[in-house]
């Protein structure tokens, strides 16, 4: 920000209070447990990911990882 911010003591008006509903600390640092296997993936698959990956700032492997849980969960 440029400048500062210029406090007053004004009323806030009509103030509704909400439950908390943010996940704790805890189960924001959850991780699953994972299981390593050997997966061989066209190459039309990998080009496909890896720029994708890159737009995101993440992993293209991580991508994949939870498309397939995605899968997973809808079929549940």
């Amino acid at each position: 920000m440029s400048g500062k911010i210029k406090c007053s003591n004004e009323p806030l008006g009509k103030v509704q209070i909400v439950s908390d509903f943010l996940p704790s600390p805890a189960e924001l640092a959850y991780r699953e447990e994972g299981v390593k296997v050997i997966l061989a993936l066209s190459r039309k698959s990998i080009e496909f990911f890896k720029p994708e990956a890159a737009k995101y700032q993440t992993q293209y492997q991580r991508m994949i990882r939870r498309l397939i849980d995605a899968y997973v969960l809808r079929r549940l």
